[in-house]
């Protein structure tokens, strides 16, 4: 199992995934369905979770049913317990809308909702993350998860994001981050990209975000609040869930 999804990960390009899996995904859940695990996001349970990863697959992470893994569920949590997500009306912009929340957050009924991105299918808007067609003061909420690790001028990215962001508004902005570094590590001399997956964790990210990530927004006018959700959580809510433990949501403010 993990062979074959390591091969499918690194083979075929993520469009192709994305609509491939609208068949497969009913499949995998009757198939594994059970009690042991539960899928937050659409209250599923199964009796074992799917391995994921590009370098070194992780097991028991993806959910079968609506392909999230443990930061999708986290966020989840923490949107509907924490914040009035769900209930005010907001205007909101997603950037490459991960396909366990896209078609939830697009019935939403109190969401006006616009989802970005220069490749994906679910895109609404196709666009540079660098130099956004969007106006000042724009949106109540931005959701930009595990994207900046790719974008070379993160800088730039980070300054349009706080540009189209409304003042008092929230914009989450997830990335795979070491914590047990104190500085980010960027090598553009690595080039080989079985190399780049093992230092970079896929070999399409150019960088590896340390304890300074927060700081970085910080320099482009965000207000940061480091939230490790899972400190409100027992212990076996995050078994349940198949949570990472101290996985760190960074919320910003404008």
């Amino acid at each position: 199992m993990k062979k074959v999804f390591k091969t499918i990960l690194n083979t075929i390009p993520r469009p192709v995934l994305i609509r491939a899996s609208y068949f497969v995904r009913p499949v995998l859940a009757l198939a594994l369905k059970g009690n042991r695990f539960t899928d937050p996001i659409d209250e599923k349970s199964f009796k074992t979770f799917l391995p994921y990863g590009y370098g070194n697959q992780r097991n028991n992470v993806l959910s079968p049913s609506t392909l999230s893994l443990e930061r999708h569920r986290l966020l989840w949590l923490y949107l509907k317990s924490e914040t009035n997500f769900f209930s005010k009306d907001l205007k909101v912009l997603h950037f490459a809308p991960e396909q366990a929340f896209y078609s939830r957050f697009k019935k939403q009924k109190n969401l006006d909702y616009t989802t970005t991105d220069l490749e994906s299918p679910l895109a609404d808007v196709k666009a540079d993350i660098c130099n956004l067609p969007f106006e000042n003061d724009a949106y109540d909420v931005i959701l930009c998860n595990h994207v900046l690790e790719h974008i070379p001028n993160d800088t730039k990215a980070m300054q349009e994001l706080y540009r189209v962001l409304k003042p008092g508004g929230m914009a989450v902005l997830q990335i795979p981050q070491d914590l047990s570094r104190e500085k980010t590590f960027e090598d553009n001399s690595i080039t080989d990209k079985k190399e780049r997956a093992k230092i970079f964790g896929q070999y399409d990210h150019v960088r590896v975000y340390g304890r300074d990530y927060f700081d970085k927004l910080r320099s482009v006018g965000f207000k940061v609040d480091a939230v490790d959700y899972t400190e409100k959580l027992s212990k076996e809510e995050v078994e349940k869930y198949c949570l990472a433990k101290g996985e760190i949501i960074p919320v910003c403010y404008k």
